[in-house]
């Protein structure tokens, strides 16, 4: 076989890493590695487990599966096939993971194979596997919004109603949950005991769309990153008042907090990760805008070695919307306008952000 077309292969991958070295603004942070993994079907959510060592890779559509990679080296360590999912997370307490396909897929969490298939109702979207009570989340943008399944066997629990399409969750490790609701410009505050919704943070008056939320636990912090106005707003996680709101880059679609270094990190579609620094609990500033492959929207942290991991692509040209395009709802915001480029195949992206 000749080496030509390996040589172009690892070109390919190169010459984006080198652009990117020049792009990055002044700051801590940089694009350390970009791993080219290839393979069909979309995807949506990567999620760390920082414990097993793992990092969770769904793909979704007709050849969707689940990628498990080291989060040492990235070499692929298993696969779970035929799931198409958007993603999945696993509790270390039980060694049981869940991906929100549907019906949702609980596997385990050492040998990667699959324990069984839970129905559920909506649509699984997004997740989260709160280690207080061993519970995990699925959101739905469609009723019902939350189901919450036992960790242990995967049975249904119940279900939570917050009047709106869930998109991020985050727990504070002692039975409070906070769900950004993206249709209605609010976070839904939710008791882990009781599961049901005890509170609601009208964040209207500062943004919409917020697809992103993380939460600094020891100071009742959240940070909501929403893509109407492409900003961070941070809140109160005990009151709900906002503190202040910060720039982003354009279309968040995830946000994590690393209470180690007192940062928040906000993940976008049009190449940016905004790094926002926590002085104090009353003060914040933009570290960083550190310079990604186009539409690295999605996020997780492994916080042993604070480092932030994206999953992207490359794209092709955005299409012209046909002239038979489903109307969208009145008063739907620019974001939920703009139509998507097509992927090209087997362009599939691992990057790792660290200092």
């Amino acid at each position: 076989m000749s080496c030509k077309p390996l040589a172009l292969a690892a070109l390919a991958v190169l010459l984006p890493f080198a652009t990117l070295a020049r792009a990055q603004d002044s700051g801590p942070y940089k694009v350390l590695r970009i791993q080219l993994v290839g393979g069909d079907g979309g995807f949506d959510y990567v999620t760390a487990d920082p414990d097993g060592r793992n990092l969770y890779v769904a793909r979704s559509g007709p050849a969707g599966h689940i990628g498990v990679f080291s989060l040492d080296t990235l070499a692929q360590l298993g696969d779970i096939s035929d799931v198409s999912a958007h993603g999945g997370a696993v509790d270390t307490a039980t060694g049981h993971g869940f991906a929100t396909s549907k019906p949702v897929t609980m596997f385990d969490a050492k040998s990667f194979g699959i324990l069984k298939k839970i129905d559920v109702q909506g649509n699984p979207d997004g997740y989260l596997n709160d280690a207080y009570n061993h519970h995990f989340y699925i959101l739905s943008h469609s009723e019902p919004n939350i189901t919450v399944l036992d960790d242990k066997d995967g049975s249904v629990l119940g279900t939570i109603d917050i009047g709106g399409a869930p998109e991020e969750a985050a727990t504070d490790g002692q039975g409070r949950i906070y769900v950004d609701i993206e249709d209605k410009a609010a976070i839904a505050v939710i008791d882990a005991n009781t599961m049901k919704m005890v509170g609601r943070y009208d964040v209207s008056s500062w943004g919409a769309g917020c697809a992103g939320l993380a939460l600094d636990a020891k100071n009742e912090i959240l940070f909501a990153s929403c893509r109407e106005k492409n900003n961070m707003v941070i809140l109160s996680a005990t009151d709900g008042h906002i503190i202040t709101d910060l720039p982003t880059g354009v279309g968040c679609d995830g946000t994590t907090f690393n209470p180690a270094t007192m940062e928040a990190f906000s993940s976008q579609g049009d190449g940016t990760l905004t790094v926002v620094k926590e002085d104090s609990p009353t003060s914040f500033h933009v570290e960083q805008t550190v310079a990604t492959p186009a539409r690295a929207k999605t996020l997780t942290l492994d916080p042993k070695t604070n480092q932030i991991f994206l999953i992207t692509a490359e794209y092709g040209p955005i299409p012209v919307a046909p002239a038979h395009a489903a109307p969208l709802p009145p008063g739907a915001p620019d974001w939920m306008r703009r139509p998507r480029p097509p992927m090209i195949p087997h362009s599939f992206q691992i990057l790792v952000v660290g200092k």
